[in-house]
């Protein structure tokens, strides 16, 4: 296990919710720890299975917290799961989607139809994420759609969602609900499954072997770099525990109180 920052790293692949932030609240000092990361001439990319809002609405956020990055640096679950169906399905396809505005807005600019709860019947796939608006409606149509046949994808798989309160119901709750009323699994384009982490490597333009995973969820974060074939570390300032870590397998290559610790 590193003891510290490794020499050979060339890049951070981030992930924000329990690393950058938790709910509104912004873990340490944001502005500092990115000056850290400019000075050790680190690329970033940033990698989050939230996919409720858009790679732009992200670079709002960091702005507003002192950091200035560019869309491009930004992958999120409803990028993936909307390059995902791209391959499958023509553009103009009809969708039926439950999730926040980086879902819909994700799948509006691969060309797809999205379709409400009266029109759901005609839907060619189901598409379910972190949606704040949930209801029985929604659920009730992406359940039949699924039973009857209809291709099922999902953003992520996070069961819980930080807050500065503690963990509320994520994508992978609601998921559970459809999975637990259909017996079909979705198809997952978030982490643990490493297609997110590697289009942000190829982005970055960085090997394997230089680029590291940073996130605070032992099961998606630190599988996902695992999957990946990267080095991950595993930052205290969000759900998994140093206990937990320790007793993963593959070992973990690093534990960090937070991202500021890490790249001091």
């Amino acid at each position: 296990m590193y003891s510290h920052l490794p020499t050979n790293i060339k890049s951070l692949i981030l992930d924000m919710d329990g690393v950058l932030w938790k709910g509104d609240a912004a873990i340490g000092n944001i502005p500092a720890t990115f000056e850290q990361i400019r000075k050790r001439g680190l690329k970033v990319a940033f990698v989050t299975n939230n996919g409720t809002q858009t790679p732009g609405q992200y670079v709002e956020r960091l702005a507003r917290l002192g950091v200035g990055i560019e869309p491009w640096q930004v992958v999120t679950s409803a990028l993936g799961v909307a390059d995902l169906l791209a391959t499958r399905f023509p553009p103009g396809g009809s969708i039926f989607a439950i999730g926040g505005e980086g879902v819909m807005a994700a799948l509006l600019a691969k060309g797809f139809t999205l379709l409400g709860v009266s029109e759901a019947e005609n839907a060619r796939a189901v598409v379910i994420g972190l949606d704040l608006h949930i209801n029985f409606e929604k659920m009730r149509e992406a359940t039949l759609l699924v039973r009857r046949g209809v291709p099922f994808y999902a953003t992520n798989p996070d069961k819980t969602f930080p807050t500065p309160r503690g963990e509320i119901p994520g994508a992978g709750a609601w998921i559970s609900v459809i999975v637990t009323a259909t017996g079909i699994e979705p198809i997952y384009a978030g982490k643990p499954s490493p297609y997110l982490i590697e289009l942000a490597r190829q982005r970055l333009g960085t090997i394997k072997e230089e680029t590291l995973v940073v996130g605070d969820r032992l099961e998606t974060d630190i599988a996902g770099g695992q999957a990946a074939g990267m080095p991950s570390v595993l930052v205290l300032s969000g759900v998994s525990s140093r206990e937990q870590a320790m007793a993963w397998r593959p070992k973990v290559d690093m534990i960090a109180e937070d991202l500021a610790q890490l790249v001091a």
